[in-house]
């Protein structure tokens, strides 16, 4: 055996093995997550996922092209300056009173006591009033709802990016759908937000009660280390 190739059968070769699967695992990774985000990246391609998010009042933003929350994420979140764990965290995770919340009575910076008075007092209540009174209000909520948007409870239940029938009927019976569907209620009814603004505002709700699953669809995004979110609470809020 000469000198060569007791190189090449030692250490070396396996560290050149082990580099290869690493290269391949995260090329395999990439492919995967853009498909979902609907901007496939073929193994060995140069191309990024692009991030859609368009600016403070989302005009721009197409919810008729969003087919998943990560979708829905993407584009209304603004990851554009996340770079950490903690970055992403600031951008997805609200604080504070939004504007709407002083007159419902809610914050969140307490998410428990919203998801009880949206889940248990507000819904039942919007749901009739809009239902009845606002037809045209109705429509444009199952026009968003009944897609794949995101607003539902899909990560403690499983059901998924929609959690209504084509009639608007609930297909859980957690808290945290029918609080999901009266903050979209409520908004479409009372402010002037065009759907896009409406589904960032959802999102800001299903972070604080998702905070993990929701964050590490931000750390995919802006291409951080989502394994720094093993201790964060999957949910907020009991079923």
């Amino acid at each position: 055996m000469t000198k060569n190739d007791d190189i090449f059968s030692g250490p070396l070769v396996w560290v050149i093995a082990i580099a290869a699967v690493l290269i391949l695992f995260n090329q395999i990774q990439l492919y995967q997550l853009s498909t979902m985000l609907g901007t496939p990246v073929l193994p060995g391609s140069t191309s990024t996922i692009v991030r859609t998010f368009s600016g403070g009042d989302l005009k721009e933003v197409d919810v008729n092209n969003i087919k998943s929350t990560p979708q829905a994420v993407a584009a209304v979140v603004d990851l554009s300056g996340a770079k950490d764990a903690q970055s992403v965290i600031n951008a997805m995770i609200p604080q504070g009173t939004p504007d709407y919340g002083k007159d419902l009575g809610i914050s969140y910076d307490d998410p428990v006591t919203a998801l009880q008075f949206l889940a248990y007092k507000l819904y039942p209540a919007i749901k009739q009033d809009v239902q009845q009174n606002n037809p045209d209000v109705w429509q444009r909520y199952l026009n968003l709802a009944t897609k794949p948007v995101g607003i539902s409870c899909e990560y403690c239940c499983g059901v998924g990016p929609v959690s209504i029938t084509a009639q608007g009927q609930l297909t859980c019976g957690c808290s945290h759908a029918p609080a999901i569907h009266a903050i979209t209620l409520y908004l479409m009814k009372n402010t002037d937000m065009n759907d896009a603004e409406v589904l960032r505002e959802v999102m800001r709700w299903k972070a604080l009660w998702f905070p993990k699953n929701m964050v590490e669809i931000g750390m995919k995004l802006a291409g951080g280390d989502s394994s720094v979110l093993a201790d964060v609470p999957s949910m907020v809020g009991g079923c």
